[in-house]
């Protein structure tokens, strides 16, 4: 599972909605008709800096210091790579009529990805999208059917832009006899893989309600093997004031 937004992307090209074409570059001249299209809403479009490399097997597939930025939808960008950097003419790729000379491919294309010499998980990184995870005093109590399952003055607060603030909890201040590991995993690019837990107090299963990074991101590192709840599913109460809703449900 990965962060919201993949979704939000489709295409049309010949009949079977995607085509290869036996060359990049030839692709890109071949006429309006027979080009990998994507239809999208162009939200925002900027070069960047960085080093981008796709490195798949032992082979780079992708080396390039001219991508560009595009935002199709609002929670994550993608990278359009010069068509000259892309060394393996039997990748997928997508075109828009905005950045002539660019491609797409997606990120699940290439095996792994690199910034710089940093690898990047799930797809790229959002330059105007910032993680702090700030050591905290507040006291902040956890109930899941009316029983305490964590209480805690030593939280790792999480706050992550456009998302609500998460409190992640030593595993010493949590019941854990009330939680099971299950195999679920999600990816997140700022802080890491997740796993998960259900929680059960004896009025039935809470399925993947809590998670935690066992080998967080270095920027989210603060949250390494604590447990957090989601806010949204469990009664969660911070210096004595009950919390609202928190405003989503589909991000770590």
């Amino acid at each position: 599972m990965v962060d919201r937004g993949d979704h939000c992307v489709g295409g049309v090209a010949g009949d079977d909605g995607r085509q290869h074409a036996p060359s990049i570059a030839q692709a890109w001249n071949q006429p309006r008709a027979e080009r990998v299209l994507v239809i999208v809403n162009i939200l925002k479009i900027e070069p960047t800096a960085k080093w981008i490399r796709g490195i798949t097997g032992d082979r780079t597939v992708v080396d390039t210091k001219a991508a560009q930025l595009v935002w199709e939808h609002e929670y994550y960008p993608h990278w359009y790579i010069p068509v000259a950097d892309v060394h393996d003419p039997a990748l997928p790729t997508t075109t828009i009529d905005e950045l002539p000379g660019h491609v797409k491919i997606e990120f699940a294309d290439i095996e792994r990805w690199f910034e710089e010499d940093e690898e990047v998980f799930v797809h790229p990184r959002d330059p105007y999208r910032r993680v702090d995870a700030q050591p905290s005093s507040r006291h902040v109590v956890v109930e899941v059917d009316g029983v305490v399952v964590a209480d805690s003055a030593n939280p790792t607060i999480l706050y992550e832009t456009g998302l609500p603030p998460r409190y992640y909890l030593p595993v010493t201040d949590v019941r854990t006899e009330h939680l099971t590991p299950t195999e679920t995993s999600t990816g997140c690019p700022y802080k890491g893989f997740a796993r998960y837990w259900t929680v059960d107090v004896g009025h039935g299963p809470h399925t993947d309600l809590a998670w935690g990074y066992d080998e967080p991101l270095p920027e989210s590192a603060p949250v390494k093997s604590l447990i957090c709840f989601y806010n949204e599913r469990v009664a969660l109460t911070i210096d004595g004031e009950r919390l609202g809703v928190a405003a989503t449900t589909e991000d770590r």
